[in-house]
């Protein structure tokens, strides 16, 4: 009786949390503006959606917010959490321990620390100024994932390298950055899904004429708009497919590796 009732349990978690995308999903194919009643299969919302200049604007500052975001944010995290591994406890803690104020923080308290310092300095508001913010709130979160990787890593690696004649920088790009090669990827992923969804910081960084979808879809919520549907249902179907590759090709790879590992035992025999 137990087992059913935690059975009954997930499938009311899992309701609760797909439902409402099935729906969206579901009424984005519908033929009429109504979002409860059903009138027939169509397309025309995702027509609407490809046709509409805002909405193209809205994905094109999105992604190319969130690409740039990423790449720096990746590159910042990872060379700073490689130099904070080499100094020396104190620095080390001290740095964590900001590093965690970011996230700590309220979005609403970070966002309006940003609208503020852009005003005082009387910076014009705009596509920058919102990655700028971006790539400050996403960078925490690239450390927090690759530091505790360094912190299993051999360090006689690195030094013997050095003691072969590498340069600081051969080090790192030769040798510590294949090691934690997954934990960057990780890193860079969570930073693109925070900077994809974020949309206090961004109300509060950006200016007129630039917006992301977050800020779109918030400007349309109180009226009915279906193309909103499609939008939404785009999304989902390219995280999916994104999750998909990403849970599929590691299998496919560490599958062929056994493989080939396999056949040159045969061999060796």
């Amino acid at each position: 009786m137990k087992k059913v009732w935690h059975r009954i349990w997930l499938v009311l978690i899992m309701a609760f949390f797909y439902l409402p995308i099935i729906y969206v999903v579901f009424f984005s194919f519908n033929r009429s503006k109504s979002l409860t009643r059903f009138t027939g299969f169509s397309w025309r919302w995702y027509e609407n959606m490809f046709y509409s200049r805002p909405i193209l604007d809205a994905i094109w500052y999105t992604v190319l917010c969130a690409v740039l975001a990423t790449a720096i944010s990746t590159i910042v995290g990872t060379v700073t959490s490689i130099a904070l591994s080499k100094n020396r406890k104190v620095i080390k803690e001290f740095v964590r321990q900001v590093n965690n104020l970011p996230m700590l923080n309220p979005e609403i308290v970070t966002a309006i620390g940003f609208m503020l310092f852009y005003s005082s300095l009387h910076i014009k508001t705009g596509f920058v100024t919102m990655l700028l913010a971006h790539i400050a709130f996403c960078t925490p979160y690239v450390m927090l994932t690759i530091m505790p990787r360094l912190r299993r890593l051999d360090p006689n690696m690195a030094e013997a390298a050095m003691d072969l004649g590498c340069t600081p920088w051969q080090v790192i790009w030769k040798v510590i950055v294949p090691q934690i090669k997954n934990s960057i990827g990780a890193a860079a992923l969570i930073a693109f899904s925070m900077s994809f969804d974020d949309f206090v910081i961004s109300m509060f960084t950006t200016g007129p004429g630039v917006q992301n979808i977050s800020i779109y879809v918030y400007g349309n919520v109180k009226r009915v708009n279906p193309t909103i549907n499609a939008l939404s249902s785009i999304i989902v179907l390219v995280v999916t497919v994104v999750l998909i590759l990403t849970n599929i090709v590691p299998y496919i790879r560490d599958k062929r590796r056994k493989k080939n590992e396999a056949v040159l035992e045969d061999a060796v025999r």
